[in-house]
């Protein structure tokens, strides 16, 4: 079981990654489930937005791929507890080297980002 899940989970990041570097928000937006906040921390300014918010933000955006950037996102580590996981993410891009760390959940068996904290580190 661990393994199916850590395959799940990995798809959906794959697919949460994908949908940063193209832009595509309906991919993103797939990722989430639909009360998730995010917050952050860029360069000591707070950043907190509805998931709603957020996806407009990259909408109206230039992707990472439209400004002929390299897809150089990965996964550091998950670990799962039952239905419920947390990732630390390396997400390099738009000249910002952030890290996040998502809390996923298994919800009516399909796993979704439930919350998204992340900072930008020099």
């Amino acid at each position: 079981m661990y393994n199916k899940n850590s395959e799940e989970i990995k798809q959906l990041i794959t697919n949460y990654f994908d949908g940063i570097f193209l832009g595509d928000v309906e991919k993103l937006k797939a990722c989430f489930h639909e009360n998730t906040y995010i917050y952050g921390d860029i360069k000591d300014i707070d950043y907190l937005k509805s998931v709603d918010e957020y996806l407009d933000g990259v909408k109206n955006r230039q992707s990472p791929k439209d400004l002929n950037e390299k897809l150089k996102m990965k996964i550091i580590g998950i670990d799962i507890l039952g239905k419920m996981a947390m990732a630390k993410l390396h997400v390099p891009m738009l000249d910002y080297n952030y890290y996040d760390y998502v809390s996923l959940a298994k919800i009516n068996n399909h796993w979704t980002i439930v919350n998204k904290i992340f900072t930008h580190v020099d």
